[in-house]
Order: C-alpha cells, then sequence, then structure tokens
C-alpha cells in the first residue's frame, strides 16, 4: 500500500516526468545526440517512402531528450548531386515560373518527370544536366539563383508537412553546405595516402583488408565531382567540429546500409575515433501503400486519407463524443494509427500496409490507444485530491495493472539500448488493455467517495503514462474522442 501511494505521488507531482527518475535510467549515458532523419530531396512533392525515417527519427530524439540528452535534430536535405542537375536543365526547357508560384512542388515534380523522360532517348538532355551541375559545384550565379529558389520553395513546402505530424527540426542541413568542406576532404584523404585514383579517373578509397581493392568506395566522379558520400564524410567532421556530439544516429532505409558501413569506416581510416559513436538505424519498407485514388506517390495524400477515413469512422460510431474539431482530432487519431502500425514490430522488417487494419477501433491499434486514453482522461479531477490507498481494493485489475506501470522505466531503458519503438508500444497497448478493463470493472460514478477517489487517482496514474509514452512515439493523445 505505500509503495502504490508513493507511486501514484509521483505520477501526480511528475507528470510529463514520470519514471524518468529511476535509478536505472540514471545509469544511461548522458550527452549531445545527433539524430539525423527524414532528409527528403529538395524540389520534390514529400513522398511516402520518407514517413518511416521522419517518424522513427522523431521517436528517437524524443526518447533521447526525454533521458536527459542534449538532442539535436538535423534534417539533411538531398539538395545537391546530378538529379538536381538535371531538373535543373529541366526546368530551363520545360519550367514555368507561375506554375512555380501556384503550385510548386507539384510543377516541379512535373518537369522532374518529364525530362528524365526525355534523358532516356537523348543523350544530350542528360549531358545538360551534367553541365548545370558542374556549374553548380563552380557556384555560377544564374545557377545559384535557381538553386536557391529551389530550395527554400522546398522547405517552406515541407515545413506544413512536418506541422501536421508534430515534429520539427532544429537544423535544415543539406549537401550542399558541405561542398568546399568535401574537397578539403579530398585533400586529407590525398595527403593520408588514402585516396587512389583508377584507370578511369575516379577517385576511390580501397577498403579491403589485404589492400586488394576489392572493396572500395568511389569519392570522386572521372570529371572531379564529389559524391554523396564525399559530402557526407565532410557533413560528419563539421557536425563533430560544430557540436561536438557524443552520439550520431542515421535513420535511413535499410538499403543503405552498405553506404554507412563504407562512411564509418572511411572516418576511421582518417583518424576520427568517434565514428566509432556513429551509428545507422536502418528500416524496412512499406508495401502496398495505396489511396482510393491509386498508388500512394506523396505523405500528404496517406495523411489526408487517414484523416478522411478517421473522420468517417468517428461519425458512425455511437461512442464518438461530441469535439470543437473533430477534424483535428480525426488527424491525430489518423496520425496515432499509422505509428502503431508502423512501430509494432522490428525496423528492420518490412510490413504490409492495410488501412482496414489499423484504422480498427479494437485490437492493438493506434485508434485503441487514443480512445483508451481519452476515456481516461475524461474521468479526470482537474484538482488534486489527498487519498488513501486503502480504499483500492486487491481486485485482479489492480493488481495486474500495477507491474506495468512499476515496469514503465524498463521499458524505456530496453528501448534507449536498441532503438526500438517496438518495447514501448507492446508495453502501452498492454497498458491500454488492461486499463480499458480495470475502467469497466472499477467503476468511479456510484462508489463510496473514499473508492471513488482512490480509483480516480489510480486511472490518472495510468493516463499519465500512457500520455508520456505517447509522446515519446510522436503522438499527440487527445483529450475527447
Amino acid at each position: 500500500l505505500l509503495l502504490f501511494q508513493k507511486v501514484l505521488e509521483q505520477s501526480r507531482k511528475e507528470r510529463d516526468k514520470f519514471g524518468m527518475k529511476s535509478e536505472l535510467l540514471k545509469g544511461l549515458k548522458k550527452g549531445t545526440t545527433v539524430v539525423e532523419f527524414s532528409s527528403p530531396n529538395i524540389a520534390k512533392k514529400f513522398h511516402a517512402g520518407h514517413l518511416r525515417s521522419t517518424i522513427i527519427g522523431n521517436f528517437i530524439a524524443n526518447l533521447k531528450g526525454s533521458l536527459g540528452n542534449n538532442v539535436i535534430r538535423m534534417n539533411y536535405l538531398g539538395d545537391w548531386g546530378m538529379q538536381f542537375g538535371l531538373l535543373a536543365a529541366g526546368f530551363q526547357s520545360f519550367g514555368c515560373q507561375e506554375k512555380l508560384k501556384m503550385n510548386p512542388l507539384q510543377h516541379l515534380f512535373d518537369v522532374y518527370v518529364q525530362v528524365n523522360r526525355e534523358a532516356e532517348n537523348d543523350e544530350a538532355v542528360e549531358q545538360a544536366g551534367r553541365e548545370f551541375f558542374r556549374q553548380l559545384e563552380q557556384h555560377e550565379q544564374h545557377a545559384m539563383a535557381l538553386w536557391r529558389q529551389f530550395r527554400e520553395i522546398t522547405v517552406s513546402e515541407y515545413r506544413k508537412v512536418y506541422k501536421r505530424l508534430g515534429v520539427h527540426f532544429d537544423v535544415y542541413s543539406g549537401e550542399s553546405f558541405h561542398q568546399k568542406q568535401a574537397q578539403e576532404v579530398v585533400l586529407r584523404l590525398q595527403t593520408q595516402g588514402l585516396l587512389k585514383t583508377t584507370e578511369k579517373g575516379t577517385g576511390v578509397v580501397d577498403l579491403s583488408p589485404s589492400g586488394d581493392m576489392s572493396n572500395y568506395s568511389t569519392l570522386l566522379r572521372s570529371d572531379g565531382t564529389s559524391l554523396y558520400i564525399t559530402r557526407d564524410l565532410a557533413a560528419a567532421i563539421n557536425r563533430k567540429e560544430i557540436h561536438n556530439f557524443d552520439e550520431m544516429i542515421y535513420v535511413t532505409d535499410k538499403s543503405q546500409g552498405n553506404h554507412f558501413q563504407q562512411l564509418f569506416q572511411i572516418l576511421l581510416a582518417m583518424g576520427h575515433l568517434w565514428a566509432e559513436r556513429c551509428q545507422h538505424v536502418p528500416f524496412g519498407l512499406v508495401q502496398g501503400m495505396k489511396t482510393r485514388l491509386g498508388e500512394v506517390v506523396f505523405l500528404e495524400d496517406v495523411l489526408d486519407e487517414a484523416q478522411a477515413r478517421m473522420l468517417r469512422n468517428m461519425s458512425q460510431a455511437k461512442t464518438t463524443k461530441e469535439m470543437d474539431d473533430p477534424e483535428d482530432t480525426a488527424e491525430k487519431v489518423g496520425i496515432s494509427a499509422l505509428i502503431i502500425q508502423d512501430f509494432k514490430g522490428p525496423l528492420v522488417s518490412d510490413y504490409k500496409f492495410d488501412w482496414d487494419r489499423i484504422l480498427q477501433a479494437q485490437g492493438d491499434t493506434g485508434v485503441f490507444l487514443q480512445y483508451t486514453h481519452a476515456r481516461l482522461y475524461q474521468d479526470l479531477p482537474f484538482f488534486y485530491i489527498q487519498i488513501n490507498c486503502c480504499f483500492l481494493t486487491y481486485d485482479i485489475h489492480t493488481v495486474t495493472m500495477w507491474p506495468f506501470v512499476f515496469s514503465y522505466d524498463e521499458v524505456l531503458y530496453q528501448s534507449a539500448c536498441d532503438l526500438q519503438p517496438k518495447h514501448l508500444v507492446n508495453f502501452l497497448m498492454t497498458l491500454s488493455h488492461l486499463a480499458a478493463s480495470a475502467h469497466r470493472h472499477l467503476p468511479v460514478k456510484g462508489s463510496p467517495q473514499a473508492v471513488a477517489q482512490a480509483r480516480l487517482q489510480l486511472f490518472s496514474c495510468v493516463c499519465t503514462v500512457l500520455a508520456n509514452g505517447m509522446r515519446i512515439l510522436g503522438i499527440t493523445p487527445v483529450e475527447k474522442m
């Protein structure tokens, strides 16, 4: 009973910090953590394929921040390279400033599709793209002006999508920021004797254990222009100089595993021992993500579809409460459903997307999690009541639920060790089912006042844990639905 009383008191006083002061979590290393995530390519609408990187990176940043780390959320935009040169060359031929003002990213996407189609059949178009990229690398004025315009438009449009997801960034960086530093990296590699020139004229670093070039990484094209990994090397070194991070985490799909293995290997070969504290968190692919209009291309379509389907489900449900802004609630619950579906299993696994399954009101879904939280929240008093835990009976519901509340710090510890959200998702879903059952069998209304107050404080504690865990996952808890 004394332990019950103590935990209830802690949940009341600490609220969003509840569970964070345990001895177990104090043992975790603290410091500055850079999390690079989302990182879409500029001049394109936000592709649905970037959803996983965005929500996984947001979870990791939230988790690290809640545990006391100084977290730097970094969006490393794909704003450089040959593909941008091709787009810019295409815009000079097919682009229209008026259309760019009306629907910027859609127009640039249309230009991108058209110029790639032309390049397949016309070598001159591809050559024009290479020439424009060369002009960018030389900082020629007209090329830089067009690049800046495309970048500013893109960031402005992306911020709108991030706002819907409840995601923010401390730094909007990009490959373009490190082009000059990439040249310095190349010079240093040459000085250290690590960069070799092949018969084709490309610049490579030999990564094979025996030095026989059986495994190497290409850093320079034959024309001397830099590659993605060259700029990644420069970016990593620059971040260490600026932020002096204790760890850096990259969140990308699993196909880039070899890229990051080579990146860390080259950094270590250059003498940057801190590369041992850099980590790649890979994730699998989402299969079959569609809207009613067909295959999904853009993330906005997914968010719109989630909101529309959830709004329709809410309007048909008999238990739906009257809300001030049902569209906003539907959006938050719809996004919750997307996140829970994504986070259920190991991140590296592929999974099949199913609208009907993820939006179910029962089962291990984001909808059920939100409904349980809202139901508990609606019963809570908005003032503190001194309670006596003697009035909490030792029934199966109370006794079963408490071990889960007590184990919240263990779940956070496990999540921090392997950066997998599945532990927290499984914990929250189990606690939700236990709470829903307890809420049915331990009524507040109609019970003696002392019993009712004790039960309210019990549910208040559970509600606090649910809300805190949801926020770490990147879910905004709703108060009514």
